[in-house]
């Protein structure tokens, strides 16, 4: 074989980059060279998160990406929004390549970006960054040097609902989502709001018709739609560790059936690696793909034929983000789409 590709991890301890470097660890193309954490620096990996015990893995440190120009293939950033900018900027500026987790560079207009997280100090590289869900833009992430990463929610909805709007099944005027997730999707911080006891046996809805994962959502399908689109979008917290749930309710255009919705599904994903469309009546859960890249999707019509539910579910640390990065990587890299991704669910 080759030689292994080396790469390095922009904030490697929130829970999206610890995801990241257990992906890292088991891909044979690739090896780690940089793990960097502010408040970290000079700490080992393992000392930190046990479960690396053993694992060849260099000490944490600041980063310098000065140090890693001619030695990183390429860089992940692993850093809450806002604080991607400008050290993105400047890797893309040496000529980096980048996988941006964050949500900095995913939205392609300013005032979009302004309305849901402010100021952008770098709105220059907004139109060169390709949105990195490789089931829409395969082609583009293989030429790309600057990726950025989808956010978990607008994954699972968009990937459910493009088919069936782009084909002119579903009515695209409303996209209603309902969206459940595990508490992970929070981030590490530490949070009343997240703590154990205020999640336990709870269920809450948070964040209505304000959610900044929203305008990722309208601006991929509308690609599907070829106009504007409007998608109504409920998030959920449960009391559970990772996964989403996704309920997605379309108007259809004109009469359908199940089996003639779950025929666009299929069709449309009959060679995507990482989307599983189920067969009608047997319907996704998290449990079943806990730990993998893979989102199931599964389709019914109403017995009237007018409206529709998909039903989606997915990892929301792997495919959500880590699994994607990982994915696009590879495209990126060259190397093949599905390596150090095999792994099938893992039980809790």
């Amino acid at each position: 074989m080759t030689d292994k590709k080396k790469v390095a991890v922009v904030g490697a301890t929130g829970y999206t980059g610890q995801e990241l470097v257990r992906l890292l660890l088991h891909h044979p193309g690739v090896e780690i060279i940089a793990l960097t954490s502010r408040q970290n620096a000079g700490d080992s990996y393992a000392a930190l998160f046990p479960r690396f015990r053993g694992a060849d893995l260099p000490a944490l440190s600041l980063y310098h990406p000065e140090e890693l120009k001619g030695e990183a293939d390429l860089i992940f950033f692993c850093l809450p929004h806002g604080e991607s900018q400008e050290m993105v900027g400047k890797t893309v500026d040496l000529g980096l390549p980048v996988v941006d987790l964050s949500a900095d560079f995913r939205l392609n207009k300013i005032t979009e970006y302004r309305r849901y997280y402010g100021d952008h100090r770098r709105q220059d590289l907004l139109k060169s960054a390709v949105y990195g869900l490789p089931e829409l833009h395969r082609e583009k992430i293989k030429k790309s040097r600057f990726t950025a990463n989808p956010g978990c929610y607008p994954i699972g909805v968009i990937l459910g609902a493009y088919p069936l709007i782009k084909s002119g099944a579903a009515d695209p005027e409303t996209v209603i989502a309902d969206m459940k997730s595990g508490t992970s999707g929070a981030g590490r911080k530490a949070a009343l709001t997240t703590s154990f006891c205020e999640v336990n046996e709870a269920l809450r809805p948070y964040n209505l018709y304000g959610h900044r994962h929203r305008p990722e959502m309208e601006q991929e399908l509308a690609r599907a739609a070829k106009s504007g689109i409007r998608v109504v979008f409920t998030p959920h917290l449960v009391p559970m560790n990772r996964g989403i749930l996704g309920t997605i309710y379309l108007r259809l255009a004109n009469h359908a059936t199940t089996p003639g919705l779950h025929e666009i599904l299929d069709r449309a994903y009959k060679d995507e690696p990482f989307v599983r469309v189920l067969p009608p009546g047997d319907l996704p859960c998290v449990s079943n793909v806990r730990g993998t890249n893979f989102v199931d999707l599964a389709v019914t019509a109403a017995p009237s034929g007018k409206d529709a539910i998909v039903i989606t579910a997915m990892d929301n640390l792997v495919k959500g983000a880590a699994g994607c990065a990982l994915q696009n990587m590879n495209l990126m890299l060259g190397l093949p789409e599905t390596e150090g991704l095999s792994a099938y669910a893992l039980r809790p």
